[in-house]
């Protein structure tokens, strides 16, 4: 049986458009994502990038989830040193409140940003916080839980309302957390996946049963970008190519129209094409026939409990029309059964 299908989107800016129509397609897309069956809706979380449109990642969720009926909507992630683990818990008590047995909370402990935007977020600069992390987490766990209530602060709306916690990473470390506390986990292989294997294979053999899960249960990020033929697929995935390769050069801007192969071969160093096969390894594209494969492959490897989908494309309809293939291909869990699935 294929694992089940959810969201990744970070609401990218394309080149020539706006914020504005960023956000308008990502509602367009989560109302489609929920009528082809998808599983949960997720938002990133990144600051000062002029091709990312989820700085305001709780305010997303909420647009979403309001514009939708049943899909579980959630951030992936919040990234938790950013923010109070306080303010946190009301935000997401409060749309756990308004929109009941929907909201998941992904974390993070990555900045999402540069190091002077770190400073404008009042992000603590000294050292990795590897250690304040984790008690961040303990903290929001403990505001939305049942007996927070006898505490002398407490998240209202928040205090019962247990909004399901998925630690994410693309490093061991929140692996071996999310093992620890008893938590899902979701590694972000779609930008940095050397160590996806390696990542699982300590989450699953150190995890430790908890209240809301008694096995471990992973995520795994990949990109897809299905097409009705592998060239044009290939075509639209230049936009996430020459994404990745400014990167890799320090320039980030909106999301660039794509290209043919020949401009691309013609774009970057032979160092620079490998380094964003590296990035871009957990990738699925080409036809509906050709991304069946690539997937079932990754999902053999990985033996993942969930594949969410991120797929930069830059024109709105390829990007439906590529998660409506996939969709269609993949059968994943009919629409109306989601809801019901923590």
């Amino acid at each position: 049986m294929k694992p089940p299908l959810s969201v990744l989107d970070l609401a990218p800016i394309v080149e020539g458009s706006s914020a504005a129509t960023a956000l308008a397609h990502s509602l367009d897309l989560a109302r489609h994502a929920e009528t082809w069956g998808y599983r949960r809706y997720w938002l990133a979380e990144h600051h000062n990038m002029d091709g990312v449109a989820s700085s305001a990642t709780a305010v997303l969720v909420g647009y979403i989830a309001a514009g939708t009926r049943h899909i579980r909507v959630g951030s992936g992630g919040i990234m938790l040193p950013n923010h109070a683990p306080l303010v946190v818990a009301e935000q997401f008590g409060t749309l756990a409140t308004l929109f009941p047995g929907r909201i998941d909370l992904g974390l993070g402990r990555a900045p999402g940003t540069d190091r002077q935007t770190m400073q404008a977020l009042r992000r603590h600069l000294a050292g990795d916080d590897e250690d304040g992390f984790p008690q961040d987490v303990l903290e929001l766990q403990a505001y939305l839980s049942d007996a927070a209530g006898q505490h002398p602060v407490r998240a209202i709306p928040g205090v019962g309302t247990r909004v399901p916690i998925w630690l994410l990473g693309s490093s061991l470390y929140s692996a071996q957390l999310a093992a620890h506390l008893g938590l899902p986990f979701a590694f972000a292989s779609h930008f940095a996946p050397e160590l996806l294997l390696q990542a699982l294979d300590l989450y699953r053999r150190g995890f430790r049963p908890s209240a809301e899960w008694s096995q471990p249960h992973a995520m795994v990020a990949v990109n897809v970008v299905a097409a009705d033929s592998d060239a044009q697929a290939a075509r639209l995935f230049t936009s996430m190519q020459q994404r990745f390769l400014g990167m890799l050069r320090g320039r980030r801007g909106p999301l660039p129209r794509p290209i043919s192969s020949a401009e691309m071969q013609a774009l970057w160093s032979p160092q620079e094409e490998a380094g964003v096969q590296r990035m871009l390894a957990a990738s699925a594209v080409g036809s509906p026939e050709a991304v069946l494969q690539q997937l079932e492959a990754i999902v053999q490897r990985t033996g993942a409990n969930e594949l969410i989908v991120a797929g930069a494309v830059h024109e709105h309809a390829a990007r439906l029309r590529s998660y409506e293939l996939l969709a269609a291909l993949w059968q994943p869990l009919p629409a109306g059964v989601a809801s019901a699935v923590q």
